[in-house]
């Protein structure tokens, strides 16, 4: 089975060894459960917008079908004030892209919510309170995409929150996240993983 994980710094684990990323410990959970699936092919990058994976995606050039498809994409969207009706249309665009990616099955797509930056020692100083609210307005936004178009949709953000009461969640820069917060997020997606058409039948 192959995995495609598309996404901007969580999902390339910013801050994180290549072996602590959450789509590469989602996929060694995923084995240690009996499914035969390969390392995750990663198009992700720190920084990246709705706009800018979009076009990592055509010049990447992926090929599918892949048997489970990964999407989370948007923090920076919020970080750099674009519009959430933009975001809407971009974010919409993308997991129709990575529905096809799966072969046109929205239940081999998984689409994580974006975390709260806003509870990191990076953040020491801003607005908190915004950027929850923004990031809240961006993640209804994904999670209506989400259900609209039938893919599966994993809630991280509470977690990501959680998380501030625990120096060791973060990576050095205070930002991003570390190895164990990202098992974290793996293992919350793992049952919609295990969901996926193809997964439960694996043996």
């Amino acid at each position: 089975m192959r995995y495609l994980a598309l996404g901007d710094s969580y999902t390339i684990g910013e801050g994180a060894g290549e072996a602590d990323r959450w789509p590469v410990q989602l996929a060694g959970l995923l084995r240690a459960r009996g499914v035969e699936i390969g390392d995750p092919e990663i198009i992700a990058r720190t920084g990246w917008t709705t706009d800018e994976l979009s076009a990592a995606i055509d010049r990447e050039d992926p090929r599918g079908p892949y048997a489970l498809v990964s999407l989370l994409i948007g923090v920076n969207n919020q970080y750099r004030g674009r519009g959430a009706e933009e975001y809407r249309t971009q974010f919409a665009a993308l997991l129709q892209r990575a529905i096809g990616f799966a072969g046109g099955d929205a239940g081999k797509v998984i689409v994580l919510s974006i975390p709260d930056w806003g509870v990191t020692p990076f953040a020491d100083g801003q607005d908190r309170a915004r950027i929850a609210a923004e990031i809240d307005l961006f993640n209804r936004i994904n999670r209506e995409e989400t259900q609209r178009l039938g893919a599966r949709y994993v809630d991280i953000t509470p977690q990501s929150r959680a998380a501030a009461t625990n120096p060791a969640s973060f990576a050095p820069d205070g930002l991003h996240y570390s190895g164990l917060t990202y098992a974290e997020w793996a293992r919350l997606a793992l049952p919609s993983a295990l969901a996926a058409p193809g997964a439960a039948a694996a043996p």
